[in-house]
C-alpha cells in the first residue's frame, strides 16, 4: 500500500475535486467510506454531489475558522492510499477499517490522547492506472485549537502502511528499498506536451547512464551535456568554487521554460555526494570539475575534451564482458542482508542498461524499462553513514561501452555477450529479492526480463554455446548466500571490507506540494 501526502490551503477545492468527475471523468461514484463521527453521522455512503462536498469541507474547516488557528504552509492534509492494480479491489468496509487504523497511527484521532481533528476518507473508483485507492482529507487544526504536528509525517505514513499491510493481508512493500515517485500532475503534464514519458524519468536515466560510464566528475558533466540535458550546479553558501549539488532539466521547446530537478529528487542514489563516492577525490580533480560546472551553468563549451568524445577501443568489449561475469561470480559471497552491496550492484547494472538506452533508443523502450526496474533496487531507505567506494569487478566498463553503442541495426555479437552477462547479474538480483521474501520486486524483475529484455535478445546475434546460462549461474550464487555459508563480507565481495569516506558537504531542500490527486 502506497501513501502519498500533499499539503495545501484550500479544503473546499480539495473536496470538490475528490467528489467531482476528475480531470478525465475517471472519478466514478465518489462516496465516503470513513471519517470523523460527527461527519459520518450526517453523511452516508451515497454518491457525493456538489452540495454535500461543500458541507463536508465546511465541517472539516470548522475548527480553524471558528478558533482562528493558522498554520504556515497550509492547514489541509491530504493523503492517498493506493494498491497496485494487480492486487485487485477491497470492499468499502475494509477500506474504512484501514483508514481508521491509519489515522489512529498518524495521531489524528482520540487514540492519540489529544483532541481529534476532523477528517474523511473518500473513494471514487480506480485511478487512470487501474489502482484501487482512497483519499484522506484532514484539517491540521484539532478541535481544541491546537495543531496536529506534521513532523516526519512522510516516514510515519510509510511505517503505518507497512504495519497495515501485515494486519490486513495486503502485499507487503519492501522495508529496505524506496524510490522517488512522480509528483501530482507530472504524468498529465507530459501527456499534454506529447512527451513519451515524464521528464523526471528520462532525466533519471540520463544521469544514471552518465554517472556510471564516467571515470570522474568532470567527465560526468561533459557526458550529461552531450545528452542534450541542461545542467546547473548548486554552490555552497557564499562560494562559487565549491559545488554541493546539481540540477538538470530537459531542453524545452522554443519559448518554453525548463523544469529543473535536483539529483537527489530524481533518485535517492543520484545525489551528488553518492555519485562522488564512485569517483577519485583529489584537489586537482575537484578544480577541473568546478570549471566544467561553471561552463555548464553559463552555457559555454566544455573546458576540456575527454574520452566521451571518442569511440572506445573495440577490444574492450571482451574485457568488460569478462569483468561483468566476474562481478556475477562475486555475488556468490554476498549475504542477502548486505543491502548496500546489492544496491550498489543494481545501481551499476541499471546504469549499464540506461547507457545502452540513451545511446540507441529514440523513445523509451525495453532497455529503458530494464534500467528503470533495476534502479528500484539501487535506492535504499537508509544508506551507510559513510559512503562506500567499490573495488574489484564492476559493470561501469559495460556502461562505457554501451554508451557508445550505435543506433539502429541488429547489434553485434559483442553486445549479445554483454547482454547475457548483464542478464546473469539481473537474475542474481531477482533471486536475492525472492530469497528475501520480497516477492513483489522479484515478480517485477522477472516480468521485465521475460517481456522487455527478450525483445533485445531477439534482435541480437545468437550467443556462443560456451557462454554460461543465466539461471544456473545466478541461482547458484543466491543459493550459497541464502544457505548462510557466508557470515559476513568476504574477500570476494564486490565492495571493500572497510568504508572509504566520501564528501558529505550537501544540503537538502524541501518543497511544498499542492493539494491535488497524484
Amino acid at each position: 500500500m502506497i501513501p502519498n501526502i500533499t499539503k495545501g490551503t484550500r479544503m473546499h477545492g480539495l473536496i470538490a475535486y475528490l467528489a467531482g468527475p476528475g480531470r478525465a471523468n475517471e472519478h466514478t461514484d465518489p462516496h465516503l467510506v470513513a471519517g470523523s463521527p460527527s461527519i459520518m453521522a450526517w453523511h452516508n455512503d451515497d454518491e457525493l454531489n456538489a452540495e454535500a462536498a461543500q458541507a463536508i469541507a465546511k465541517e472539516l474547516d470548522r475548527a480553524r475558522s471558528v478558533l482562528g488557528a493558522e498554520i504556515p504552509g497550509g492547514h489541509v492534509w491530504h493523503c492517498s492510499l493506493s494498491l497496485r492494480a494487480e492486487e485487485g479491489d477491497l470492499t468499502d468496509q475494509k477500506w474504512a477499517d484501514i483508514a481508521q487504523d491509519f489515522m489512529d497511527e498518524m495521531g489524528f484521532t482520540e487514540a492519540s490522547g489529544r483532541a481529534p481533528v476532523q477528517w474523511v476518507a473518500i473513494r471514487h473508483g480506480h485511478s487512470k492506472a487501474g489502482n484501487d485507492h482512497i483519499h484522506i482529507a484532514a484539517s491540521m487544526v484539532r478541535e481544541d485549537g491546537t495543531k496536529w504536528s506534521s513532523w516526519r509525517d512522510y516516514p510515519r505514513a510509510q511505517q503505518a502502511a507497512r504495519a497495515l499491510e501485515k494486519k490486513y493481508g495486503l502485499e507487503e512493500l519492501s522495508p529496505t528499498h524506496s524510490t522517488r515517485g512522480l509528483r501530482p500532475g507530472e504524468r498529465e503534464a507530459s501527456e499534454r506536451r506529447g512527451a513519451p514519458e515524464p521528464e523526471r524519468r528520462s532525466l533519471e536515466r540520463k544521469v544514471r547512464a552518465c554517472a556510471t560510464s564516467a571515470q570522474d566528475e568532470a567527465e560526468f558533466i561533459r557526458r550529461l551535456r552531450r545528452t542534450g540535458a541542461l545542467v546547473r550546479p548548486r554552490y555552497a553558501s557564499g562560494r562559487d568554487d565549491v559545488v554541493v549539488g546539481y540540477s538538470v532539466a530537459e531542453r524545452p521547446p522554443k519559448g518554453g521554460r525548463p523544469v529543473w530537478f535536483g539529483g537527489g529528487h530524481l533518485a535517492k542514489d543520484l545525489a551528488l555526494p553518492k555519485l562522488r563516492a564512485e569517483w577519485p577525490d583529489s584537489p586537482q580533480g575537484a578544480g577541473v570539475a568546478v570549471a566544467e560546472w561553471q561552463a555548464a551553468s553559463r552555457g559555454r563549451r566544455p573546458v576540456t575534451i575527454g574520452r566521451e568524445a571518442s569511440e572506445p577501443d573495440p577490444q574492450l568489449w571482451g574485457q568488460y564482458s569478462d569483468e561483468v561475469a566476474r562481478l556475477r561470480e562475486t555475488l556468490r559471497s554476498v549475504p542477502l542482508d548486505d543491502h548496500a552491496t546489492w544496491a550498489h550492484v543494481a545501481r551499476e547494472t541499471s546504469g549499464a542498461f540506461a547507457a545502452w538506452s540513451t545511446a540507441t533508443e529514440a523513445t523509451p523502450g525495453p532497455l529503458a524499462a530494464a534500467a528503470d526496474e533495476l534502479s528500484k533496487t539501487a535506492q535504499l531507505r537508509r544508506y551507510p553513514v559513510c559512503p562506500i567506494r567499490s573495488v574489484g569487478p564492476s559493470a561501469r566498463g559495460a556502461s562505457l561501452m554501451l554508451m557508445a553503442a550505435s543506433m539502429g541495426g541488429t547489434g553485434t555479437a559483442a553486445q549479445a555477450i554483454m547482454l547475457r552477462q548483464l542478464l546473469n547479474v539481473a537474475k542474481a538480483v531477482h533471486d536475492m529479492h525472492k530469497a528475501s521474501n520480497d516477492l513483489r520486486r522479484a515478480r517485477q524483475i522477472s516480468h521485465m526480463v521475460k517481456h522487455q529484455l527478450s525483445q533485445v535478445a531477439a534482435a541480437l546475434p545468437s550467443v556462443p554455446a560456451t557462454t554460461a546460462t543465466v539461471d544456473r549461474e545466478a541461482a547458484t550464487a543466491v543459493q550459497v548466500s541464502a544457505a548462510g555459508q557466508v557470515s559476513g563480507r568476504s574477500a570476494g565481495s564486490v565492495l571493500p571490507p572497510k568504508y572509504i569516506p566520501a564528501r558529505t558537504d550537501t544540503t537538502r531542500s524541501t518543497t511544498t506540494r499542492t493539494d491535488i490527486e497524484r
